[in-house]
């Protein structure tokens, strides 16, 4: 079985604004749809993401489990 690539760094609120998800800049419908996409569709929606995260009205308050994770291994300081 593969792994299936995501965007997703569990911060899952929906900005009310732009429609996208604070913590990786999906839709409520691409985040449903997500496994059902095909490789090629995921892609084109990621490619999208860092464009839409800079639309949101505001970013995270909290520490997420990626940037945690990453720095109890000593990759961010």
């Amino acid at each position: 079985m593969t792994a299936i690539e995501s965007p997703c760094i569990l911060v899952c609120s929906i900005d009310m604004k732009t429609g996208y998800c604070f913590g990786c800049g999906r839709t409520r419908d691409e985040i449903s749809a997500w496994l059902s996409m095909t490789p090629e569709g995921r892609r084109t929606v990621m490619a999208e993401l860092p464009t839409r995260l800079a639309t949101v009205e505001r970013k995270p308050r909290r520490e997420t489990r990626r940037t945690r994770m990453a720095r109890e291994r000593g990759e961010v300081n």
